[in-house]
């Protein structure tokens, strides 16, 4: 609502993000549009109607393309031009070079996302022909309508952070490649051994003792029976001290020793299926290490950007948890908004609304899919640790109007965290659990009575 003025909180935060972006693009400045690739950059020099100044071909790579932007600047500065702003589509790791080559010169550098080129494409014509030469005229384009973005600011310290984030993120899926092969494996060869345990995968005596019969013993099963249950359990012990542990679940050895003459399986895949699991037992163990000191390392980072306490106010947020959704967002405070950072994850809800017609409201589903993951992977334990999202959680899913299903309300859940994450970082203020109820105006009113 526009609370009289005659213009909305939306087109106030359009109006502001628009004037940020034209001081990066000023009408003064030409627009350099470069479309990236490995050894050949289309450079292109147009003024705010995309009318070509000057065209050129690179071939080189992205790290040589400051003699590119000097001949642009010069082109610029004979058609009468002040400077240039510089624009390209974030193109895996060359946009950061060039990034830093407009910086060293001095000249305003912005993005613009593929997608909108690939739109602005079709539109073009109604054709789907694409070139580079083409490319570099529409990242122009979209440049002078403003249709582009800030890139995130280079900072060593949350650098390092997001490449620790990516790191995680490729030790999670290496993890849970190699349990879903262990568990296809042992389906197929011996499927009593998964049925020792309610969790297998999550029990440190269940890895301990699959690694004593796959490992130590050759995945002879025979060999491992004859041990007799103490000496098993002795070996056991030995594993779990070596991995770190104090003392084994006495139920899961006791089922698991049972099921060492369970007949059920393929009995003659049974020995390579059980060396091949011995394989991934180890690299399991191997990556849950490096897992282990990934996350260490991250939250050494939050403590040095000082924001473990205050992320960690929220209860149900752990350290770690909130070091791998940051690690996705960069530093918070260059979200004008808490709801730009949602829209960022692709967690904003998308209407449709036209006349008296209303639609079914669904997710965006555009920005970013790693934080969108990060933060529903943080659902789980913010839902149990945190009274305010638990009851959230069930007035949701209770209600008599609009009910919510358990997946919808658990990723109104994600986007409560990624607003209140944006809320205590940028104010400085940890997480105040009536405010994340009422909001801001709750509390003033609550003061106000007083």
């Amino acid at each position: 609502m526009g609370n009289g003025s005659g213009v909305s909180r939306g087109d106030r935060n359009r109006n502001a993000r628009l004037a940020r972006l034209r001081v990066l693009v000023p009408a003064t400045n030409a627009i350099v549009g470069i479309d990236l690739a490995d050894k050949k950059q289309m450079v292109v020099v147009t003024d705010h109607d995309s009318k070509v100044l000057a065209r050129k071909t690179f071939r080189c790579r992205a790290w040589d393309l400051g003699a590119a932007l000097d001949w642009a600047a010069e082109r610029a500065a004979v058609k009468g031009w002040a400077g240039v702003t510089v624009a390209c589509e974030p193109t895996g790791h060359r946009w950061r070079v060039l990034g830093q080559l407009a910086a060293d010169r001095a000249m305003p550098f912005v993005c613009v996302q593929p997608m909108l080129t690939s739109w602005a494409r079709r539109s073009e014509d109604l054709t789907s022909d694409k070139t580079d030469e083409k490319d570099a005229v529409l990242i122009a384009r979209l440049t002078a309508q403003l249709r582009c973005y800030v890139p995130e600011p280079v900072d060593e310290t949350w650098g390092r952070l997001r490449h620790l984030g990516a790191r995680r993120e490729q030790l999670v899926i290496e993890m849970v490649s190699q349990i879903q092969q262990i568990r296809a494996l042992l389906e197929c060869v011996w499927p009593a051994a998964l049925d020792t345990a309610k969790q297998p995968f999550r029990s440190r005596t269940w890895a301990a003792a699959m690694t004593v019969i796959c490992d130590r013993d050759g995945g002879d099963l025979a060999r491992t029976r004859r041990l007799g249950a103490a000496r098993f359990e002795q070996a056991v012990r030995r594993e779990i001290t070596r991995r770190g542990g104090c003392k084994p679940s006495l139920r899961i050895l006791r089922h698991l020793f049972t099921a060492l003459t369970d007949p059920t399986g393929v009995t003659a895949h049974r020995p390579g299926a059980l060396e091949r699991v011995a394989f991934l037992l180890q690299d399991w163990q191997a990556a849950a290490d490096k897992l282990a000191d990934t996350e260490t390392r991250m939250t050494d980072v939050l403590d040095e950007l000082k924001l473990t306490e205050l992320v960690t106010s929220i209860p149900g947020l752990s350290a770690v948890g909130a070091a791998a959704i940051l690690a996705e967002t960069g530093d918070p405070n260059r979200f004008a908004t808490a709801r730009a950072l949602v829209k960022h994850a692709g967690l904003a809800p998308r209407e449709k609304l036209s006349g008296t017609f209303v639609g079914r409201t669904k997710l965006t589903g555009q920005g970013r899919p790693a934080l969108r993951l990060a933060a529903w992977r943080a659902v789980w334990g913010a839902q149990r640790g945190n009274a305010v999202y638990a009851a959230r959680y069930h007035h949701l899913t209770t209600r008599e109007t609009n009910r919510l299903t358990a997946t919808q309300a658990q990723t109104v859940i994600a986007a409560a965290i990624l607003r209140q994450l944006h809320a205590v970082i940028t104010t400085g203020q940890a997480w105040d659990p009536h405010i994340a109820t009422h909001g801001a105006n709750g509390r003033r009113q609550l003061a106000l009575a007083a």
